[in-house]
């Protein structure tokens, strides 16, 4: 509880710090003008997916590897098609001068429905916020991540074993420009494993919950240059749990949650680009790509059942390689994996690996048509595995008002 009363100081602070508007290092900045601008901007992709095995079938238009059966038979016999349109995208900027600084704003959303809405074709919220000089609110990509080495790939959801979340928070940038640094509280999030704790009581096991007590601090440092970037980015946070319908909600608990991301980019030939990163803490899984628990069942020093932070580790390295000004390939790999606590149960997760390659081809402006090969595996705290293997085509046609009077080249 220490640990809380600490983590209770610093969020506090930072709340104090961070009370209003902000902007910092995010690569869907626009540059400030002294005149007002409005851009709508977008656009609209249908990916035909031909599975060779099975995923979740609410998950079958993206390659997730926690969504992988570890089961022979689980979601159905192997190969399914499907065709979609949820990645398609429409968005909002605008940037208009104050008496004195310029609020800059973005609103943008696409149709991949997760959460209650997983599998559908509905609006979700990608980024909803505004800045105004140093300060930001609103929903964007968290500090502790680096999007900037998110790979040209045409699948939705992307490599699993890198940091990627959009947030919600209040975030403050007192330096900005080639070497920047932003600090922000963000919206906490924490997914709790009880696992075997139902075999030493199953009323227990079922009324446990995950509380949110006090936002995550985050940080980001980066520094820009000719050959590439690079970042470090890092998360406290406090993660805890609670028994419902006990008296005084006990037994409960809060654990210290903690990571560092350290990112970087390095550009070489004409547009070629190596991106990579390694992410590691403990607690963290809410803020990775996919795979993972925050907080599990896990047995101390005199074997009595406690709680903890369960480790993580993610790796992912990617190669976007232009042959020419028409083609495109991006090649890569990523993994996430976590330390098991000795009371999760066998099906638990304990490892994802992703794998893609690609071939675009860039006709005109706006407009690129592609293939992607994709594989995936999960691996099971019980040693249980299972992979899949895909192809997915993209047609993807993206507009902008910005463009509509230019001359077609």
């Amino acid at each position: 509880m220490g640990t809380h009363r600490t983590l209770k100081r610093i969020s506090l602070l930072a709340l104090v710090v961070a009370t209003g508007l902000a902007w910092s290092i995010s690569p869907v900045a626009l540059a400030q003008s002294e005149t007002p601008h409005v851009e709508v901007y977008g656009f609209v992709q249908a990916d035909y997916i031909q599975d060779f095995d099975r995923v979740n079938p609410a998950w079958e238009d993206t390659l997730r590897p926690s969504k992988i059966p570890t089961t022979d038979g689980l979601f159905g016999d192997d190969g399914q098609a499907s065709i979609s349109a949820k990645q398609s995208r429409l968005g909002v900027l605008m940037n208009f001068p104050t008496a004195n600084k310029p609020v800059y704003t973005k609103f943008e959303f696409d149709m991949f429905g997760v959460g209650g809405d997983e599998g559908q074709t509905t609006i979700r919220l990608r980024h909803a916020f505004g800045q105004w000089g140093q300060w930001l609110a609103g929903q964007t990509n968290t500090l502790f991540m680096d999007a900037s080495i998110f790979p040209n790939v045409v699948d939705y959801w992307g490599p699993a074993g890198m940091v990627f979340i959009r947030n919600p928070q209040i975030r403050w940038t007192p330096i900005s420009g080639s070497n920047s640094f932003a600090i922000a509280v963000e919206r906490p999030g924490n997914d709790v494993d009880p696992g075997q704790i139902r075999n030493f009581d199953p009323d227990l096991g079922n009324n446990i919950t995950s509380t949110q007590k006090l936002p995550d601090l985050t940080a980001q440092f980066r520094s820009e240059h000719g050959w590439g970037h690079f970042q470090v980015a890092g998360v406290v946070r406090s993660i805890g749990f609670e028994t419902l319908g006990t008296p005084d909600n006990e037994p409960s608990d809060d654990e210290l949650g903690w990571g560092v991301d350290l990112t970087g980019s390095f550009k070489f030939l004409k547009k070629d680009k190596i991106l990579g990163g390694v992410v590691y803490g403990e607690g963290i899984a809410n803020y990775m790509n996919d795979g993972g628990t925050d907080m599990a069942a896990d047995l101390n020093s005199s074997g009595n059942p406690e709680a903890a932070a369960v480790p993580l580790l993610g790796v992912s390295l990617y190669w976007d390689h232009w042959w020419s000004d028409k083609f495109s390939s991006s090649i890569g790999y990523s993994m996430d994996s976590v330390d098991n606590t000795d009371l999760q149960d066998d099906d638990a997760f304990y490892k994802g690996e992703y794998a893609s390659a690609n071939l675009l081809y860039y006709p005109t402006n706006n407009v690129f048509i592609g293939a992607e090969f994709l594989w995936g595996r999960r691996e099971d705290n019980g040693g249980n595995d299972g992979t899949d293997k895909r192809v997915q085509i993209s047609f993807h046609y993206s507009f902008s008002t910005k463009d509509i009077f230019k001359k077609a080249e």
